[in-house]
């Protein structure tokens, strides 16, 4: 069974997983990371508090991160279909993944950037730094390794969510695993793409990790 064709399948497989994973926790970033510093912001005890403004991010944010990803996945194919023009790959998926990490990575943002030291922010203000220089020259800074490390478990998270994609046909290793471990019978298919999935993810983990102890300023 195992030809060139099943071969090139897995290899194809490996790539999209990494291509659906890096591409969403990208995008989920540009979306989520403005997201959690206006939730940073806009708190009681932010720079500029906004009690409306910090409650619609609020809600929204724990809406989304409240339904489970398979149930989002079905809730978005119109979306999905509407954007991408078709519902199923890896191209599609990545549509579900995005709104599913984007509200969960500006939590993890607002985490990282509320564990900055309070004097570091009013020494700041004492020398007339507005609001928006201590945003990107303080906050942003100073929780720069806690922001890449939490970005290293928003990429695992995705990693995982783009396996249960492919219990619609979203592509990647997850589907091989659907549809030749579960629905052929395949356990030598379905063993090959757990231990690649595992080993991708241990990879995408130690390798963030490493980055994050690197740029540690404070070791």
């Amino acid at each position: 069974m195992w030809d060139s064709t099943v071969v090139n399948m897995i290899l194809e497989g490996i790539l999209q997983t990494i291509y659906m994973s890096v591409v969403s926790t990208f995008l989920g970033y540009v979306l989520g990371l403005p997201m959690g510093v206006l939730l940073t912001v806009s708190d009681k005890t932010g720079l500029k508090p906004n009690p409306v403004l910090y409650k619609v991010l609020d809600v929204i944010s724990n809406l989304v991160r409240s339904v489970p990803f398979l149930i989002l996945l079905i809730l978005l194919i119109p979306f999905t279909r509407l954007v991408v023009g078709k519902s199923y790959g890896s191209t599609a998926t990545i549509v579900p993944l995005v709104v599913s990490a984007a509200p969960y990575i500006a939590r993890m943002v607002e985490s990282s950037l509320k564990e900055v030291d309070a004097g570091v922010i009013e020494a700041a203000k004492s020398m007339g730094a507005s609001n928006t220089q201590i945003v990107f020259k303080v906050l942003l800074v100073e929780a720069r390794t806690s922001l890449i490390t939490n970005a290293t478990i928003a990429l695992g998270t995705v990693f995982g969510y783009s396996a249960m994609a492919g219990v619609i046909g979203g592509g990647g290793l997850g589907d091989i695993a659907i549809r030749y471990g579960y629905y052929r019978y395949q356990a030598d298919i379905m063993i090959v793409t757990v231990i690649l999935l595992i080993a991708l993810f241990q990879f995408f983990q130690n390798s963030g990790m490493a980055i994050a102890k690197k740029l540690d300023h404070k070791k």
